[in-house]
């Protein structure tokens, strides 16, 4: 069953392994250690004040997507909006709803804290 959750510290391996595909899809022909990967990762999402988070798609058997975001402030009235800096699902995995389901996520965690929008950007070719 496929199911969307919040990343854990138990998921860094998973998540770094996701980031590198992401970059790979982008063109990057060199990523960091994976080393270094992880302990970026560690304190981005686990840090104490998180600087992100992360949701990701999955089954019990591998996650095959995440969706990073942040909060940003101000938006419209004083209010924030959650920012999505991310959203990759792996190529494998595509054309089943995972995007759409990792979207979804994030409404409700954007509901949850009272944002005024989701706001993001993406690439012209990038389809």
């Amino acid at each position: 069953m496929t199911t969307v959750v919040a990343a854990e510290p138990v998921n860094v391996d998973a998540i770094a392994a996701l980031l590198e595909e992401l970059h790979t899809f982008y063109g990057e022909t060199e990523v960091e250690p994976r080393d270094v990967r992880i302990r970026q990762i560690t304190e981005a999402l686990f840090g104490d004040p998180p600087l992100a988070h992360a949701v990701l798609v999955g089954d019990t058997q591998a996650l095959v997507g995440l969706a990073t975001y942040s909060f940003l402030w101000p938006a419209a009235g004083l209010t924030r909006p959650l920012y999505l800096k991310e959203l990759y699902v792996a190529e494998s995995a595509r054309g089943q709803g995972l995007g759409t389901l990792l979207m979804d996520s994030l409404v409700g965690v954007a509901v949850a804290n009272s944002c005024s929008r989701i706001e993001w950007t993406t690439d012209r070719d990038n389809t």
